[in-house]
């Protein structure tokens, strides 16, 4: 058996997104033919509890908008060329004795993510993003207002997308990971729901103060 959170956006209340640990059967193995096993295993076990329809967001989804809504695969404008939220993510990093590696920008996702000096380098103090230093703290600020600002431009099109209740990350372990796709898409989908979405993507300082202040 295994746990892992369902989140589900909440459009009411000072907690824009709901983290419902689930408990279901796991399929050991690292084939993504397990992996989407275990995704069915999860929506089942959520469904048990009332918690339908889901979307897997990840490269392991079974449909084609959960696989794009990956930040293996969505894409984020980086000094007026085209990248994946992922290698933006990794190439701003700045640690205490390197960074930020902006080569990672026009890598391939999981070059960029498993780059050995992102793991050699010392301590991560912060991120470097088009000129522009970002915090750590709140802990996944930096990485949530990347993916709002890849996700921004399709927000009509979002918006017209209310089919799902919650959304998962087969590949999220919150023993061991910080930044989880399936919460920050949560998190936009409830500001937009709010019609707090503009505000928040006015600039980084209200995105910073609107995500502390109503906490995921």
């Amino acid at each position: 058996m295994a746990k892992r959170p369902v989140f589900v956006p909440s459009i009411t209340g000072t907690q824009i997104v709901h983290e419902i640990p689930v408990q279901f059967h796991w399929h050991p193995g690292l084939a993504s033919s397990q992996k989407k096993k275990n995704v069915l295993e999860l929506h089942r076990a959520a469904s048990d509890l009332g918690i339908a329809p889901l979307l897997e967001i990840s490269s392991k989804s079974e449909l084609e908008v959960g696989r794009k809504l990956s930040a293996f695969h969505l894409k984020v404008d980086v000094e007026g060329k085209a990248t994946t939220v992922e290698c933006a993510f990794q190439g701003s990093k700045v640690f205490e004795h390197g960074g930020p590696y902006v080569d990672l920008y026009w890598k391939d996702s999981r070059e960029a993510k498993r780059d050995e000096r992102l793991k050699t380098s010392g301590k991560l103090v912060g991120f470097r993003f088009e000129g522009k230093d970002f915090p750590t703290s709140p802990t996944t600020v930096f990485y949530d207002w990347l993916y709002f600002k890849a996700l921004y431009p399709h927000r009509e099109w979002l918006e017209r997308r209310d089919e799902w209740a919650g959304f998962t990350d087969i590949e999220f372990n919150p023993e061991r990971s910080l930044n989880c796709q399936a919460r920050s898409f949560a998190a936009f989908i409830a500001l937009q729901k709010r019609k707090l979405l503009d505000k928040a993507i006015s600039s980084f300082d209200n995105f910073r103060s609107l995500m502390q202040s109503t906490a995921i």
